[in-house]
């Protein structure tokens, strides 16, 4: 029998040509292998955390107390005469000055009445020219002359009154401040029987803050300064933390301190005033007072977002000379403003971390970098490089099309220099979206 030799050849052919083929999945320098630069190999640097120097010096220790704002003024606009509303004279939610009209109410029997008050003072006056002129000729007596002078005075009294009547209908602003809104419309009958409330003003700059501090914590401080560990301190200015945190750009002074315990919250009451001249403060808001407690010499203090906790107690990371990241234990006493004073732990000269405490785990290379040095930079400024960084960007961690095991079917020939492709990446090939997503 005989074979024929074209179809042998063609299978050699075929075997040979998917052996070469086979060649070309090895990885070529460069190709981002183990060990070429700039692959997943290489050496990545130690990331990059914020640490300060521990040193002593004297501190104010402070605390934050809660507490809410009061007006310097409240004053309420009652209807002093009873009539029916006509007309509301100011606009709700403005400031009114003292003395100004903030109603109008049915004036036109208090007008009548003060003009007969008036007749009856000019009748009584006149009264007591003639009878002077008649006690001169013995015509009356002295009393006579004595009871008329009395009734002017009395005249006197019911046109003051009066007066005080027809004022009292235009309902008057008691003092000067932010009034709300009005409690009353035009038609209402105020004053039947009682001083109806017709709105409510108050002064809100200066504005009070009212807190109030534990007895216990007080009785203590005052065993810690007479035992000399802490001293008094002379300072009456707090500062005032708003409800999102925010520090009050104007300090306050302490008005005063009760001398006695409440017994039923067993804390004793405080006051403040603050200024506040653009109204950013209002009555009844819950903020927070930072309120000077005593003075404390060569005292160690860090941030407190440098203390972290955990079921043993607190600690801190700091940095030792050799590079890796260390727990070390710590006790706090009170705080600093926005610092913990540390009592027990810290000596003085250690590197502590005050960010980039996600990435100084136990035993971890890092780099320490003082925050004088990065102070006033942007986040993104002090970023570690894609290129060097543990976390790379989604673009960055796709490899390059020639040392991808899924190329394209118009990927360059094998041995074409890096610069030759064509630039974009995927983007560069948006005419044929499905050849490039195809696999050899």
């Amino acid at each position: 029998m005989i074979i024929s030799a074209k179809p042998i050849v063609f299978t050699l052919c075929l075997i040979a040509l998917l052996a070469g083929c086979g060649g070309d999945n090895k990885p070529t320098a460069g190709s981002g292998g183990p060990g070429a630069p700039g692959g997943s190999g290489a050496a990545m640097p130690p990331p990059e955390v914020d640490v300060i120097t521990v040193t002593s010096a004297n501190a104010t220790l402070t605390q934050d107390l809660p507490g809410r704002l009061q007006a310097y003024r409240t004053a309420q606009v009652r209807a002093r005469v009873e009539g029916v509303v006509e007309k509301r004279l100011f606009k709700e939610g403005s400031d009114v000055e003292a003395g100004a009209s903030l109603f109008q109410i049915n004036a036109r029997t208090y007008k009548a009445a003060a003009e007969s008050a008036r007749a009856d003072l000019a009748i009584a006056r006149q009264n007591v020219e003639r009878y002077k002129s008649l006690l001169e000729i013995k015509a009356i007596s002295q009393q006579e002359l004595d009871l008329s002078k009395a009734k002017v005075k009395q005249a006197e009294a019911a046109l003051i009154r009066a007066e005080e009547d027809l004022e009292n209908a235009g309902v008057p602003a008691a003092i000067s401040g932010h009034i709300g809104r009005a409690l009353v419309t035009e038609g209402a009958l105020v004053g039947k029987s009682e001083a109806t409330l017709l709105a409510t003003i108050e002064q809100i700059d200066p504005i009070y803050a009212n807190f109030t501090q534990s007895g216990a914590d007080l009785l203590r401080l005052r065993q810690a300064v007479e035992a000399g560990k802490l001293k008094h301190t002379e300072s009456a200015m707090v500062e005032l933390m708003l409800e999102d945190g925010s520090v009050y750009p104007f300090e306050g002074n302490i008005l005063f301190t009760d001398m006695a315990v409440d017994p039923g919250t067993g804390s004793v009451s405080l006051r403040a005033e603050f200024p506040n001249p653009k109204r950013d403060l209002l009555p009844g808001m819950f903020v927070h007072i930072r309120f000077p407690e005593a003075e404390a010499e060569n005292a160690i203090r860090i941030p407190q977002r440098a203390v972290q906790a955990n079921p043993q107690g607190q600690f801190v990371m700091i940095v030792p000379p050799d590079g890796k990241a260390a727990p070390l234990p710590v006790k706090t006493s009170g705080m600093a403003g926005g610092d913990f004073i540390i009592t027990e732990g810290l000596k003085g000269g250690e590197q502590v971390i005050v960010n980039g405490l996600q990435k100084a785990r136990p035993g971890t290379q890092v780099k320490a970098v003082p925050v004088s040095e990065v102070r006033g930079q942007k986040t993104e400024d002090r970023t570690v490089p894609p290129a060097a960084s543990g976390v790379q960007n989604t673009e960055d961690k796709v490899a390059p099309p020639a040392a991808s095991s899924v190329q394209k079917t118009d990927a360059p020939a094998r041995g074409t220099p890096p610069d030759a492709r064509p630039a974009g990446g995927f983007g560069a090939n948006k005419a044929a979206p499905s050849a490039a997503n195809g696999k050899q």
